[in-house]
């Protein structure tokens, strides 16, 4: 497995290279002058239309506006919102927060250009079983240029970057998270929870999109409601932290982040990709995943659910996120003391020429924590460079083991190995609790009200998880009926199933940067496929979207 996360980290590297998201992010602005700021249309227009005022059921399409959205949501507002949210502040910071920022503000506008893309260049052969998404815009925009074949390779490239992004971001992510959340407060087996989740997104997908849009038009508004009211609740819980917590979401954003208690500090670049990168996996802006889900919408007018769609990111980043980033703010947990006291001063040991460890350190019980065997901890150390991070400092992963009998200490922890060329120095003489993804967030909702966390995020984790993980399932299956036909559709949604279980076995993932190897690499790839196919028929958006808005504002709607 570390070959494996080596490898994926050393692609990741490539694909989310900072040059790339600075060409996302322009790609956004470029889009956002010339259709002259759509976010505007998206919050009053898309609102209107949403709300079903313009819905025609003799319209070809399988679901409503608001069925068509909610699809689409129940893919984006989900664990990213409080998994991806978490892991982009715990390696960071707060600066990570502007960044999700500006990619909510400019991807409303990358969301109604590909969007309205698809629309155009779907497939209505069925009325009631429509077919879209880049692929098609690829394959029908190349064939009117006489470029048929050329069509049909980029279609499918994007189909490929499609389904690695469906079994990883879509699938594996979402059972991961929800596995190790249940796991942490509940003792539940991993394996357990895969299955359970296995059973029930089989029985939804089997159902096909209708199904999949009834189910997300009543689960996403409702778990929405209630994460937002909790989070709200949180963040007036600790108001008077939220103008510090602003500032630092703000200077961060460009100056370096400063470590301090479980947080090893990290540049302005690096909080521009973690940022960034968390804000593109959540609200999926440029990947060109949601048109898929809008193409079934029921309408004749392809700009109007572009226009739909540009909500998606402001609910997902903008609102959701946001609320998110200041209860794990506010509450300190990104930047918490150790959770875990050390009975005795550690030791840091030469292990070979360059490699570094700390010996075998007896821990005290906890009031704050629960020990036991197996239990992933990390400590703060100073050595060389982090290239990561541009900081010192890094983080030293160890397990809680069973003490000798000759100690007092009940546990001891045993701890990796590090390379160096500096000797290294114990920053804190404490052990962290490895809270990944939505543990951290749950823990910051407990740190307010005890057991909310636990009952409250555990619910909606779950919930999150199943919308998403059916969803997602959805575009991998537009992506084989591409690829293959439709036969291919059963096998597809049981190698997904099983996909499910296999996220959940414990020693595929067990640190915040191999969850983001996962997440990431589908999510990179499906921008390299689809932000080229925006910029070469991103004009026939355009076109049809000024048309558009002169139609609604001469009343011709």
């Amino acid at each position: 497995m570390e070959l494996f996360n080596d490898a994926l980290g050393a692609i990741n590297s490539v694909i989310w290279h900072n040059i790339v998201l600075f060409i996302v992010l322009g790609v956004g602005v470029l889009f956002t002058i010339w259709s002259v700021f759509c976010q505007y249309r998206a919050l009053t227009h898309g609102v209107a239309v949403t709300a079903g005022k313009f819905d025609d059921p003799n319209d070809p399409g399988a679901i409503n506006h608001f069925q068509a959205l909610s699809a689409a949501l129940s893919a984006t507002v989900g664990l990213g919102n409080i998994g991806g949210v978490a892991v982009a502040i715990a390696l960071g910071g707060p600066g990570a927060v502007f960044w999700m920022w500006m990619i909510g503000i400019v991807g409303m506008a990358l969301k109604t250009t590909e969007v309205t893309l698809s629309m155009i260049y779907r497939n209505t052969d069925e009325p009631e079983n429509p077919h879209g998404g880049p692929m098609y815009v690829a394959q029908k925009g190349f064939a009117a240029m006489g470029l048929a074949p050329v069509g049909k390779l980029v279609g499918g490239i994007f189909v490929v970057t499609l389904l690695v992004s469906a079994v990883t971001g879509g699938n594996m992510f979402q059972a991961w998270n929800v596995a190790d959340i249940s796991h942490a407060y509940f003792g539940i087996p991993q394996i357990a929870v895969g299955i359970i989740l296995c059973v029930i997104v089989g029985m939804v997908i089997i159902g096909g999109i209708k199904r999949i849009g009834r189910v997300a038009g009543t689960l996403v508004p409702f778990m929405c409601v209630i994460y937002l009211l909790a989070a709200i609740y949180v963040v007036l819980m600790n108001l008077g932290s939220v103008p510090e917590m602003l500032r630092l979401i703000v200077t961060e954003a460009f100056l370096p982040s400063e470590a301090t208690g479980a947080f090893v500090g990290g540049t302005a670049g690096y909080a521009l990709l973690w940022g960034m990168k968390r804000a593109l996996f959540s609200s999926e802006a440029g990947q060109g995943s949601s048109p898929i889900a809008h193409s079934a919408a029921k309408t004749d007018e392809p700009v109007r659910e572009g226009i739909v769609a540009g909500l998606e990111p402001f609910i997902d980043t903008i609102v959701v996120c946001t609320l998110t980033s200041l209860v794990i703010l506010t509450t300190g947990v990104w930047n918490r003391a150790p959770d875990i006291d050390f009975s005795a001063d550690a030791r840091v040991i030469a292990v070979d020429d360059g490699k570094w460890s700390i010996e075998d350190t007896p821990i005290a019980a906890s009031p704050r924590e629960e020990l036991f065997a197996g239990k992933v901890v990390f400590t703060i150390v100073s050595g060389e460079i982090n290239p990561n991070s541009g900081m010192p400092y890094h983080r030293l992963s160890g397990k809680v083991i069973e003490a000798p009998s000759n100690t007092s200490s009940p546990f001891a922890i045993d701890w990796e190995v590090i390379d160096s060329s500096k000797p290294l120095e114990i920053v804190h003489q404490g052990a962290f609790s490895n809270y990944n993804g939505a543990t951290l967030t749950a823990k910051a909702f407990d740190r307010t009200t005890d057991g909310l966390g636990k009952w409250l995020v555990t619910l909606a984790a779950w919930l999150f998880a199943i919308s998403t993980m059916i969803s997602w399932s959805y575009y991998g299956e537009q992506g084989v009926v591409y690829l293959f036909g439709e036969g291919a559709v059963l096998a597809y949604k049981l190698i997904y199933c099983v996909l499910v279980v296999v996220a959940t076995i414990p020693a595929l993932i067990s640190t915040d940067a191999q969850l983001d190897n996962i997440t990431a690499l589908g999510t990179g790839l499906m921008l390299w496929a689809n932000i080229p196919i925006m910029l070469i028929f991103g004009a026939v958006a355009m076109r049809a979207y000024h048309g558009y808005v002169t139609r609604l504002k001469n009343g011709d709607l």
